[in-house]
């Protein structure tokens, strides 16, 4: 594999989605020390899996981003997404916005991809760039059929080593639905 190919690789790889049980759990990845968070609930299945600061400093930089950018996002306590409906009883629907993080005390949603879009246009970001970061975030907002699925990363805007516990919420035919992930660590 070329060694521009590589740090891709290794963000593949921290993606798959490990095997859980039918409620949560937690799992570390033998190989990268990554640690994923997942729930099932009321249909649906959620996780959360670290993305390294590594990963994600090649990610960015291999994608046109300055390295003093591609440092911020990194190390603003990142994860890959994946939100499915596997058997929920119609089409789920959720916005970020609904979402809770809650650490140290303080509850907010994870940090907006329009905030980190406002940053980039500040740094004077290339448009390029702007675009590959776009398309790789977890959608601020989305429904799914049955079956449906989707990720990308998801930045819950604070610092390495931090904890926080996440409330997602989405809705199944006007009814409302949560899962929570607890502990959840930010990578080092």
């Amino acid at each position: 594999m070329p060694p521009s190919s590589l740090p891709f690789a290794i963000l593949l790889a921290a993606l798959v989605p490990p095997a859980y049980g039918a409620d949560s759990g937690h799992s570390v990845d033998p190989d990268t020390g990554a640690e994923t968070w997942a729930t099932r609930r009321h249909g649906v299945a959620l996780s959360l899996t670290q993305i390294l600061p590594d990963q994600g400093r090649a990610f960015y930089l291999n994608r046109g981003f300055p390295t003093e950018a591609a440092e911020v996002y990194a190390t603003s306590c990142v994860f890959m997404a994946v939100l499915r409906n596997d058997a929920a009883p119609g089409m789920v629907s959720f916005r970020l916005a609904d979402w809770t993080l809650v650490s140290a005390g303080a509850a907010r949603p994870p940090r907006p991809v329009d905030d980190w879009q406002a940053e980039w246009r500040r740094r004077g970001l290339a448009e390029a760039a702007a675009i590959a970061f776009r398309w790789a975030q977890f959608p601020p907002e989305q429904e799914y059929e049955p079956g449906d699925w989707n990720q990308g990363m998801l930045s819950a805007g604070l610092p390495p080593g931090a904890a926080f516990d996440l409330t997602a919420r989405w809705q199944v035919a006007g009814q409302s639905y949560e899962g929570r992930l607890t502990d959840v660590r930010c990578a080092r």
